[in-house]
C-alpha cells in the first residue's frame, strides 16, 4: 500500500482561491491521500462555503490566527499520516503532481523535505518567487532560489530540471516527512508567519537529513512577487525572523562577524528605502532590529531549536548573493552559483 500522504490547506479568509484553486488538488490521482483544509480563524464565509460545497472534505478548525506556523503546528498534530504537505490556497497543482515526489522521498529514507517547480499561475513560464525550482541561501543568510534571485524570475527552459539537493522547500508547497517534522519541533512559532520553513529546513539539515526539489512534479502559485515596501508587517517579520534564524542556526564564530555586517547592510537597505520615500520600511527594519534583540534578551525560551548539529547543509553559497547580484550585474542563479553547488 503507498504511504499515507495529509494534504493540508491552511486558510485564512481565502474563499476566492479555495473557489479557484481547490479542483485542482481534489483531481489529485495519488491513491491514497487525503486533502484537509486548516481553518486559521478567517472570518470570512470561507469555511461555511466549503463545508456546503465540498463536504467529503475535513476541515480543521482552529479558533484564532496564529499565523502559518502556529496554524500548521496545531493542525498537524490532529493529523495522521507518513507524509505531510503544506500547500498554499493560492497554488494551482498539475496532473499527478504528488507521485515523483513520493516516489523520490521513499526512494531515499534521509529526504526530510521536498517541493515541487513553482511557476507563476499568470505567467507559466516564468518561475515564481517563493521557491521556484529550490531554495538556496548565502553566506550571510539570504535566500534566493534555482531561477529566482532578488527580484528576478527566470523563463523555464528546462535548465533547472534536475532533482537536486536544496537549502530550503518552499512552505507554498512542502512535502514534508511526518516524523521528522515532529521530530525537530515543527514550524517555529514565534516567526509567526515568514522564513520559517527554512529555518525548519535549516533545523532538519542539521539533524542530518536532506531536503530537495522534485521538478518532475509542477504547480502553479499565485503569490505576492517581491514584498511591497509599504507593508511594514512583512518587512518586519521577514528582516526580524533572517536574524533570528541566522543566531539560532549559525556556529558561533561565524555568528560573531556576520550577524554585525548583517545589521551594517540592513541599515543600508533602511537608509536607502528613506532616502527614496519610504518612511515606513525604514521604521519597520528598524524595529526589526529591536525585536531581534528583545527575542535575544527575553524571548528566546519561545523558539523552537535545533535538536542536533550533525548535518552538512546542501544549497549553501559561499560567497555574497548581494556583492553578485547588483555589484557584479549577475541576474541568473546558474551565472551566480554554475552548475556544480558551492
Amino acid at each position: 500500500m503507498r504511504p499515507k500522504v495529509a494534504i493540508v490547506i491552511l486558510n485564512w479568509n481565502g474563499k476566492q482561491y479555495l473557489q479557484q484553486f481547490l479542483p485542482s488538488v481534489l483531481a489529485t490521482s495519488y491513491s491514497n491521500a487525503e486533502i484537509i483544509v486548516a481553518d486559521n480563524g478567517s472570518t470570512d464565509d470561507s469555511v461555511a462555503w466549503l463545508v456546503l460545497q465540498y463536504p467529503s472534505i475535513r476541515v480543521i478548525g482552529l479558533p484564532e490566527n496564529g499565523g502559518f506556523a502556529k496554524g500548521y503546528n496545531d493542525a498537524l498534530k490532529q493529523v495522521t499520516a507518513d507524509y505531510f504537505v503544506l500547500l498554499n490556497s493560492d497554488v494551482e497543482v498539475s496532473a499527478g503532481w504528488v507521485e515523483p515526489v513520493i516516489e523520490l522521498m521513499e526512494a531515499n529514507a534521509s529526504i526530510a523535505a521536498c517541493q515541487p517547480k513553482i511557476k507563476m499561475e499568470r505567467q507559466r513560464n516564468l518561475f515564481e518567487y517563493a521557491g521556484a525550482a529550490g531554495g538556496w541561501i548565502d553566506c550571510l543568510g539570504y535566500p534566493f532560489a534555482r531561477g529566482r534571485v532578488f527580484d528576478t524570475c527566470e523563463e523555464d527552459l528546462g535548465q533547472y530540471d534536475d532533482a537536486a539537493p536544496v537549502f530550503w522547500a518552499s512552505g507554498a508547497a512542502m512535502f514534508v516527512r511526518a516524523a521528522v517534522y515532529r521530530h525537530c519541533g515543527g514550524l517555529d512559532e514565534y516567526f509567526f508567519a515568514h522564513m520559517e520553513e527554512i529555518d525548519l529546513c535549516w533545523r532538519m539539515q542539521l539533524a542530518g537529513y536532506t531536503i530537495m526539489v522534485c521538478p518532475k512534479s509542477v504547480v502553479y502559485h499565485v503569490g505576492g512577487g517581491t514584498l511591497p515596501k509599504g507593508n511594514s508587517r512583512k518587512v518586519y517579520l521577514n528582516f526580524r525572523n533572517n536574524l533570528i534564524m541566522l543566531y539560532k542556526n549559525l556556529p558561533a564564530r561565524q555568528l560573531a562577524w556576520k550577524l554585525p555586517l548583517r545589521f551594517l547592510l540592513d541599515a543600508i537597505t533602511a537608509w536607502k528605502g528613506l532616502l527614496s520615500g519610504e518612511g515606513a520600511y525604514f521604521l519597520a527594519v528598524l524595529k526589526a532590529h529591536f525585536g531581534f534583540m528583545n527575542w535575544v534578551f527575553f524571548k528566546q525560551k519561545l523558539s523552537t531549536m535545533a535538536v542536533e548539529r550533525k548535518g552538512r547543509a546542501n544549497g549553501w553559497l559561499s560567497k555574497s548573493i548581494i556583492w553578485a547580484y547588483f555589484v557584479l550585474g549577475k541576474r541568473k542563479f546558474s551565472e551566480i552559483v554554475g552548475t556544480k553547488p558551492v
